[in-house]
This record gives structure tokens, C-alpha cells and sequence, in this order.
């Protein structure tokens, strides 16, 4: 029997979660527990922080 693989689920960005994430960037805390709390994955958090020019955990 062939495994199932998990279906990739893209949620838009919203203006609220945007701002959640640049407060989490001044506020320095920790990408593991900003994914937990916005239920995004850590790539998917740095990479749009990435794309909006701003630092993400401890890569600063």
C-alpha cells in the first residue's frame, strides 16, 4: 500500500498576520514559537520576511 502524503495547504497572507510578524521581529522572539502561535511553518515565516527586508530570530 502506497503511503499518503500530506497535502500542502498555502494560506494567503493577511494585513494582521504581517503585523504580527514585524512585532515579533522587534520584539527578537524566537521563530519556533512565532510558527506554533501563527501556524505556519518556520520556512514559510523567514521567507516572508525575507521578501518584506526584515530579520527573523537569530540570523540578524
Amino acid at each position: 500500500m502506497a503511503k499518503k502524503t500530506k497535502k500542502t495547504v498555502r494560506r494567503e497572507w493577511t494585513k494582521d498576520d504581517i503585523k504580527s510578524l514585524k512585532s515579533h521581529s522587534k520584539a527578537r522572539t524566537p521563530v519556533a514559537k512565532i510558527a506554533k502561535e501563527m501556524k505556519r511553518t518556520v520556512g514559510a515565516l523567514r521567507q516572508k520576511a525575507l521578501n518584506l527586508g526584515m530579520g527573523l530570530g537569530h540570523q540578524r
